[in-house]
């Protein structure tokens, strides 16, 4: 009672079963991100019956495949060998073999190497077939609190921090709901370099999701900054970031040319990077958007 349980018993292979496996098939099976029930009986149908196991983390797989009493050959596909290693899956299955492609948690080829395998098989008119299942951007967004009718998903920013900003202020307009993934090394960073390039928006910060332990916190990005200065993070995070939002503008001020809003700012006693943060934050602009305008402006004096 309550041990690992033997797939190949429970499901049909047979040719005439509806869902049979197919012999030179690629199968991206999603799989739990946390809670083990969450995984699907078809899920469990086809690693139980390919030939073979493409994973992220093969022991991280293999715990997987343990619990549930399956046991499958297991190669290694993650970001440093997935250009040789996608080359010998596809040989494999141009001979007829059949293939599961998991990542480590979740859907795999969503902000994942398994991309790079699917791009491939279809440059070669390899077949592949996809088994829904959990996914943590789709299940944070559903949380969220926020508009969930058009979304965008940025998965996780990368590149040196001049890159991240501008990929940042490329978003300040974009109105749509805004989901990422971030490490907790690196959340206070990247909240305040969305609360400068956006301003003080909504945020839903979700953490183990599906876990004992899940944590659900509904904020503001300033106050998300303020608290994650004081308190450590731990485990890897959902951001769901609120769209840009007309009305968060101030017409009135929108006339008023940048420079002259800056400089008043300057007039009452704040310096310039001051004034250029207040103008943006009031805009609900980018600050670097109103530098360059001020710039332009000084360069015309």
């Amino acid at each position: 009672m309550g041990g690992p349980r033997k797939m190949d018993s429970m499901f049909d292979y047979s040719d005439n079963e509806k869902n049979k496996i197919i012999p030179g098939t690629l199968y991206l099976v999603a799989t739990p991100i946390g809670n083990l029930s969450d995984i699907s009986e078809r899920a469990l149908k086809i690693l139980g019956g390919v030939d073979f196991i493409a994973a992220e983390d093969t022991r991280n797989t293999l715990k997987l495949l343990t619990h549930f009493g399956i046991s499958k050959p297991l190669v290694s596909y993650y970001q440093h060998n997935l250009r040789q290693r996608g080359e010998a899956i596809c040989e494999r299955l141009q001979n007829g073999e059949s293939c599961a492609l998991v990542t480590d948690a979740g859907t795999p080829a969503i902000s994942d190497p398994g991309e790079d395998l699917v791009r491939l098989c279809a440059e070669k008119n390899i077949r592949v077939s996809f088994i829904p299942g959990p996914c943590a951007a789709i299940a944070a967004l559903a949380l969220s609190g926020l508009f969930t009718g058009k979304f965008a998903f940025e998965g996780f920013l990368t590149g040196s921090k001049s890159e991240r900003k501008r990929a940042l202020s490329s978003l300040s307009g974009e109105k749509r709901t805004l989901i990422f993934y971030e490490a907790p090394h690196h959340l206070l960073q990247t909240l305040s370099d969305l609360l400068e390039s956006f301003g003080s928006r909504k945020i839903t910060l979700c953490r183990e999701l599906t876990k004992l332990n899940e944590e659900i916190v509904r904020t503001t990005l300033s106050d998300a900054v303020e608290y994650y200065s004081l308190n450590t993070p731990r485990g890897e995070f959902v951001l769901v970031v609120e769209g840009s939002k007309d009305e968060t503008r101030n017409p009135q001020n929108e006339k008023i040319p940048v420079s002259e809003q800056v400089n008043r700012y300057i007039e009452s006693g704040l310096d310039k990077n001051s004034a250029i943060k207040a103008v943006a934050k009031e805009l609900g602009v980018p600050k670097n958007q109103v530098y360059q305008e001020y710039l332009k402006y000084k360069d015309e004096e």
